[in-house]
């Protein structure tokens, strides 16, 4: 591909992620060719967790889901790293994401690493497979098929160079069952059967960081005895050298917040001891970096500095970026009650007994990200920026309190 301006990659860019049918693979691949060329690259942070699984460095790795306007949000994420000096943050998506935002694998990885070029950041970049769930409904009515369904997405997502995959056979775990090795069973052997698989297809010189997850998000408090009959229930399964660098566990949060009848989300306690205690276990008695906080965007903004003072290792943010998008005084009025509308006439169905409208329309709009996909991307740029401006600053304070700033030097030496 030949040199172009800054300006040419931004049409590029949009080019490419809005051509349909066999074309846009070939230019999305021959984009992420040339931010290679530019400098950026694509990377496993399993050695940074590695260092995390013998001390605690004193961080907590921020996590975020960029569900639209992607290339520009990923400008703006960067910019703000490159000028706080974070090396350790992760850009990911989960398999439901990537349905309702019309955002596959190769799309994602190349957006972001073009991003990483455009603004010229000069630390490896680490995007994550989130959530890479086991549908219950479809694994019990067919358990082959729906193991077939997530193999082919791990291997997707190894192709677009996704080298850190969060496994999330949670949705299995069977409560019904006396003990809760019999409970964790059906989770810890599909996770193991993934992560082999994951092994089995790594490219050489990469060791791809592995998640799993012993509790559902929203559900009931994790407990040490349900991390230890998941780990020594996983151990037993896999053969491989290296197995999970992290645990993913439930500690009071809700993906995206816990939602009142007038739209507004309630303020939630985060079990920090539980946090914690489990952050520990994972290290001493597994090996692994700690616990995964998940659900942590639309928490209260006092709550993020006592992650890194208890050990967390990793935190997921998604919901509260798209609700700075969404309840932005600079988007334009027309443009959300457009969706807003489209949502109550197409998407009524999903509108469950008791729900008030705004209840609704919080639960459903994260979809208007695929649904009106270019129209986001085509916002003025009088819209746009402050927007932008607004999640920048928001960038900030959240490295700030997790702690992850000057850690570019450090993450750049230790993955090599």
């Amino acid at each position: 591909m030949s040199r172009f301006t800054p300006r040419d990659l931004d049409r590029k860019v949009y080019e490419a992620v809005f051509t349909e049918g066999p074309e846009k693979e070939k230019r999305l691949l021959e984009l992420k060719g040339f931010a290679k060329e530019l400098g950026a690259r694509l990377a496993s942070i399993y050695p940074l967790y590695r260092e995390m699984a013998q001390k605690f460095l004193g961080f907590t790795v921020p996590a975020i889901n960029i569900r639209g306007m992607t290339y520009d949000v990923a400008r703006t994420l960067f910019q703000v790293a490159k000028e706080l000096k974070v090396g350790a943050l992760i850009i990911e998506i989960a398999r439901s994401e990537m349905g309702y935002t019309k955002q596959r694998p190769l799309e994602y990885a190349t957006v972001i690493l073009c991003a990483a070029a455009r603004e010229e950041f000069p630390g490896p970049v680490f995007i994550q497979g989130d959530h890479f769930q086991a549908n219950r409904k479809a694994y019990l009515a067919n358990p082959e098929a729906e193991k077939k369904n997530l193999k082919n997405l791990i291997r997707e997502a190894l192709a677009a160079e996704f080298y850190n995959l969060d496994l999330d056979a949670s949705t299995l775990v069977d409560l019904s069952q006396k003990t809760l090795e019999e409970q964790q069973r059906p989770n810890y052997e599909l996770t193991a059967e993934l992560a082999a698989y994951v092994r089995s297809l790594e490219p050489e010189g990469v060791t791809v960081n592995l998640g799993g997850e012993i509790g559902e998000i929203g559900g009931h408090n994790s407990r040490p005895e349900e991390l230890r009959a998941f780990m020594d229930g996983f151990n037993r399964c896999f053969t491989e050298k290296v197995g999970l660098s992290k645990i993913s566990v439930q500690t009071g949060s809700s993906h995206g917040g816990i939602v009142l009848p007038d739209g507004s989300v309630a303020k939630v306690q985060i079990d920090f001891e539980t946090l914690k205690l489990l952050s520990e276990i994972a290290r001493r008695e597994y090996g692994m970096a700690g616990a995964v906080q998940h659900g942590a965007s639309t928490l209260p903004e006092e709550y993020f500095g006592i992650f890194p003072e208890v050990g967390c290792a990793e935190i997921h943010l998604a919901t509260g970026f798209q609700n700075i998008i969404f309840d932005h005084p600079a988007l334009p009025k027309d443009f959300r009650q457009k969706i807003y509308q489209y949502l109550k006439e197409n998407l009524r169905n999903e509108w469950k007994e008791g729900q008030s409208e705004a209840q609704f329309i919080y639960r459903t709009r994260k979809k208007a990200f695929g649904i009106f996909k270019k129209e986001w991307w085509d916002l003025p740029e009088k819209a746009k920026k402050p927007i932008l401006e607004t999640l920048g600053e928001t960038f900030a304070k959240i490295f700030k309190a997790l702690k992850v700033t000057e850690t570019l030097d450090m993450v750049k030496h230790i993955i090599a």
